[in-house]
């Protein structure tokens, strides 16, 4: 297992993801791919649902966008989506993740085994709870900086 974290700077500061590429190694490995090319830096979080989950990862802000990398192979695993875990979004098709991420806010166990879990937050869910609600905010929190460090 990787000792590996993602940390994504918000406005309120620091949110400390535990990526976990036991469960979705492929996913891990394309989340790594992007934050070392600057990808996620300057990406809104365009869909915040209070209750539910706050999404980012799209080069629009729009939801519709993702990277110039294939889609990704799903990736379906049982870890439950509760508070603090991070899942990838996609559209109706199951092998279309790409970018887009979400954090779940509460527990979302409908998306069970339908979206690949590839991360838990360690610490900084403050911050997520913080960020601006909409579909999309009128004023969309922002990943001002996403860094890899080592545990």
């Amino acid at each position: 297992m990787s000792d590996e974290k993602l940390v994504l700077t918000l406005d309120g500061g620091d949110v400390v993801i535990k990526l976990r590429p036991d469960l979705a190694p492929g996913h891990v490995e394309r989340i790594k791919e992007l934050v070392g090319e600057g990808f996620y830096d300057g990406i809104k979080f365009h869909r915040v649902i209070p209750g539910f989950m706050a999404q980012g990862g799209c080069p629009q802000g729009t939801g519709m966008g993702g990277s110039s990398k294939p889609d990704l192979k799903a990736e379906f695993n049982a870890e439950p989506h509760v508070r603090g875990v991070c899942s990838m979004a996609r559209t109706s098709y199951p092998h279309s993740a790409n970018s887009q991420f979400f954090i779940c806010f509460d527990d979302a166990r409908f998306l069970d085994k339908q979206y690949t879990v590839w991360g838990v937050v360690e610490s900084g869910m403050e911050h997520v709870d913080a960020l601006p609600k909409g579909e999309p905010p009128a004023k969309p929190g922002v990943i001002h900086k996403a860094a890899i460090v080592a545990a």
